[in-house]
């Protein structure tokens, strides 16, 4: 498959590129990695997501995600030709292992952002991995039921757990330009992500008081505008350390809000939980 941003010459390519209508900022809650198969409302509700953008005068030309199984001391992206589906799970069906998601990557627009964002606290460049990681299955899982197709090149944005939350939103606002440039920018992670006290048994609308109060008011900030306010996230105390016993799944979505526009629009979409303890919800602003 080829490079969508191979010609023009990088020092001209971006800048050459025509603006299109704003693309809009997902963030999704991918929850439990068997959703990328069964037929349930959370995939059924990506498929149907897949087809609206792919039906815009202008579809997406790129895919940025952000996802929550990516970890590194700074940033990166990847940077390969064609980055490998990886299966970073286990005690899973084969089914589940057997799923590939061949999106090509685009080194040249990996390149192209590596210089256009700065890392907040050292100023430097997103650095780039050209072979060592792909696309996990916080990207692929989601990716999948949505484009199908797999034609869509596809670069992945490491996060540094070691950073202030602040500084995952700022990396956000950075990001933000490129929806003008065709790039479709996806967090993928969960409002509320606690695999410890899952119930397999609960249901759908059943979930800890906790995770309803957590979720609800994540839900509060965005549906109000209170954008920049998700960054204060521990201020909620035993419920956000109950929500977010680590916080790599809730950082995805401090990405995607912090590249979106003051006059966007959001609309929430799969409200709901897994296991009592995941939160389904998900947004996009457009």
């Amino acid at each position: 498959m080829s490079d969508t941003f191979a010609s023009p010459p990088l020092a001209t390519s971006w800048g050459d590129l025509p603006v299109t209508e704003r693309m809009p900022v997902l963030f999704v809650g991918h929850g439990s990695p068997m959703n990328a198969i069964e037929d349930n409302r959370w995939r059924q509700s990506w498929q149907a997501l897949g087809g609206e953008l792919l039906a815009r005068a202008q579809p997406p030309r790129l895919i940025l995600c952000i996802s929550a199984h990516w970890l590194t001391p700074g940033w990166q992206l990847t940077a390969m030709a064609q980055p490998r589906t990886i299966h970073d799970f286990g005690g899973f069906p084969q089914a589940l292992f057997d799923q590939q998601y061949p999106a090509p990557g685009s080194p040249q627009a990996a390149r192209f952002i590596s210089q256009s964002v700065r890392q907040p606290a050292s100023n430097q460049p997103l650095a780039l991995d050209e072979n060592d990681w792909g696309l996990d299955h916080g990207a692929w899982s989601i990716l999948k039921p949505m484009f199908p197709a797999a034609d869509i090149p596809v670069i992945q944005l490491s996060m540094d757990y070691g950073r202030p939350a602040a500084e995952h939103f700022a990396i956000g606002q950075q990001l933000s330009s490129l929806r003008e440039r065709g790039v479709l920018i996806v967090g993928s992670g969960n409002v509320v992500h606690n695999l410890r006290t899952m119930r397999r048994d609960a249901a759908d609308n059943q979930a800890y008081d906790w995770a309803i109060e957590f979720d609800r008011v994540t839900a509060e900030h965005i549906a109000q505008r209170r954008l920049s306010s998700l960054c204060e996230f521990q201020h909620l105390g035993a419920a956000a350390q109950m929500a977010h016993p680590t916080w790599e799944h809730y950082l995805p979505l401090l990405y995607a809000a912090g590249a979106v526009h003051a006059d966007d629009e959001p609309r929430f979409f799969n409200e709901g939980f897994q296991g009592a303890s995941i939160s389904m919800r998900s947004v996009v602003w457009a």
